[in-house]
Order: structure tokens, then C-alpha cells, then sequence
């Protein structure tokens, strides 16, 4: 038996001065509740009630266990109902993390939508391009754009995240149009910083994976960085598309290459638990999910793959990854 229940029992039986009134108020049987009372007693080492056939009374013990355990229980069990109705109804601190670039999206809307619509809940957001440990740094879920290597780690997909290369019209004007991934090799490429590896593009080729390295002209941590840079003319950047459409619309970027861009890429959401998990969490990754997708709609499909070029990959294996 738990200390706690031990303590429960106690209580009921020490306010209402019954061991039969204290077994109804519990619903078990005064045999179980002086078995109780018996254990907590063996387990202090003291007699806890006076028990006469008409009475039953609190020891100094009892007395002193009486006014200290009270408030405990009080906490425990407004604890409790607490927990369970954060189990059931939003409430509490949900710790997010996101890529910056999702700053200029609708995604800080949308998490104000969902705390106008909860407002028990309160959304500590911290951005960052890092890759965290989710459990070491007490993140309750991560949005993170492309595949996600943890297999410890829930996974949500949120919203097809389509790439786009793209510069400016006078760049494209100096440098010359590319036809084929390769042609980016005579370009200036504003890159990506990756955790690991050289700068490349992502493309694919027949379907399957073809990342061309590349000398970059500048790269960042930081996709808005990099559109600032190819609004410049500094060169061309590969980027989401949500963070290039408003330029693109504008005519201040054009896009090449559509073709080629990998088609499979998604904006997930990744946590740590399947079960148990806060009300507040799964209001949170339902409205996320469903809105993002309601406003992206299915993914574009892609235009199809011109069969006669092949690139690279097959005669030099190297260049390319699957």
C-alpha cells in the first residue's frame, strides 16, 4: 500500500472518529481501514488511536501526524486534479521550438490563434536552425523542416515544404540561365550551413537524390540571410518556397530549375512521447497540422522529369548521394 493511501486513510478515519465511517466515505471495508492504520502505526513505531467499543480517539502521535499530513494531502490532491485537467483541457506551459525562418510565415499567427483560443496555456517559442536533444532541454515538441534521423523522437508531418533556387532577374541576366543541375556549377550559390558536409543543392534526378556540391560565394545558418543576399545579386539561393514566394510574386526573384527540386520534403513536428501527453500538446499538433495543410492544400505535383538529361550521377557517383 502506498504511503499516501496510508495517509489517506488515516485522515478519514482521524476526522470522522469511525473506522466504519471512515470504510464508507472510502468504499472498503473497516477491516481493510484498520488494517491500513495498523501498518502506518507499525511503520512509525507508534500507537496512533485510543479504540474503545464507543470510541476512537488520536494519540498525541495521531494528533501531531493529523496536523502535519493534512496540508500534504491538500496539495497532493489539488496536484491531482490539476494533472488530470491538464490531461483533459489546455492548460499549462507548452515549451516550442522552430527554425527562424518560420518567423515570416504564418506560423506566429497561428500560434496566436491557438492561445486566443486557449488561454490557459502559455507558449514559450525559442527559434533556432540547432539541432536539440528535445528531453535534455525540456522542448515538449520541435517543428523542424526535412527528415528526422531520431527514431527515439515522434514525428507529425505538418505541411509539404517545396524548395525553390532563385535570383534575381539581373543576375540571371549576367550569369546566364541554367538548364541542367549542373549548370549551377559555373554559378555564384549562396548556401546553407549544414551541421556537417560541404555546401551543395538538393535536386533529384529520376526520382532519386542528387545533392551537387558547390563552392559557395556566402553561406548562413539562416535562410533569411540568404534571400536578403540573392535580392542583392550576389547570387542565387535555394530556399523554401514560402520564404521566396512573396519576392518571387513581386518579379524581385525568379525561380529555375522547378523541375529538379526535391518533391518529397515536409515540415514536421517531432516529440518525445506517444502517450500521456498534455492536453495542451495535442490541441496544439491537431491545430498545426490541420491548418497548416488546409492552407497548403495537397502538395503541387512537379513538373515531369525531362528523360533526356541524366546529369552526372552514373558516370561519377561520387557527386551524388541517394
Amino acid at each position: 500500500m502506498d504511503g499516501l493511501d496510508l495517509l489517506k486513510t488515516f485522515l478519514e478515519v482521524a476526522n470522522r472518529g469511525s473506522f466504519s465511517r471512515a470504510a464508507g466515505k472510502l468504499g472498503i471495508s473497516k477491516a481493510s481501514v484498520s488494517k491500513h492504520v495498523a501498518s502506518l502505526e507499525s511503520r512509525f513505531s507508534v500507537r496512533l488511536f485510543n479504540r474503545s467499543t464507543r470510541s476512537v480517539t488520536l494519540t498525541d502521535a495521531g494528533r501531531l501526524l493529523q496536523e502535519r499530513s493534512m496540508p500534504l494531502m491538500e496539495m497532493v490532491e489539488l496536484t491531482q486534479s490539476e494533472l488530470e485537467a491538464r490531461g483533459s483541457r489546455p492548460s499549462g506551459r507548452l515549451r516550442v521550438t522552430a527554425p527562424h525562418g518560420l518567423v515570416q510565415t504564418d506560423f506566429p499567427a497561428l500560434l496566436g490563434e491557438f492561445i486566443t483560443l486557449h488561454p490557459d496555456v502559455h507558449i514559450d517559442l525559442h527559434l533556432s536552425n540547432r539541432v536539440i536533444d528535445l528531453v535534455e532541454e525540456g522542448v515538449d515538441v520541435a517543428l523542424r523542416v526535412g527528415r528526422i534521423g531520431d527514431e527515439n523522437l515522434i514525428v507529425r508531418r505538418l505541411r509539404p515544404m517545396a524548395l525553390t533556387l532563385c535570383a534575381t532577374p539581373a543576375y540571371w541576366a549576367r550569369r546566364g540561365m541554367p538548364a541542367t543541375p549542373d549548370d549551377m556549377r559555373q554559378h555564384d550559390v549562396l548556401a546553407y550551413s549544414a551541421a556537417s558536409g560541404s555546401p551543395h543543392l538538393p535536386f533529384e534526378v529520376e526520382g532519386k537524390p542528387y545533392n551537387m556540391p558547390v563552392r559557395a560565394r556566402m553561406d548562413a545558418n539562416d535562410a533569411s540571410a540568404l534571400v536578403a543576399a540573392a535580392l542583392a545579386g550576389i547570387g542565387a539561393v535555394c530556399v523554401p518556397a514560402l520564404l521566396a514566394q512573396p519576392h518571387i510574386g513581386r518579379g524581385s526573384l525568379v525561380p529555375v530549375l522547378a523541375e529538379f527540386m526535391p518533391r518529397d520534403l515536409w515540415l514536421h513536428a517531432a516529440y518525445t512521447q506517444r502517450r500521456h501527453n498534455s492536453a495542451a500538446l495535442r490541441a496544439l499538433l491537431d491545430m498545426l497540422e490541420a491548418r497548416m495543410q488546409q492552407e497548403e492544400g495537397a502538395a503541387t505535383p512537379k513538373p515531369s522529369r525531362p528523360p533526356a538529361w541524366k546529369g552526372p550521377r552514373w558516370a561519377d557517383p561520387d557527386l551524388a548521394t541517394a
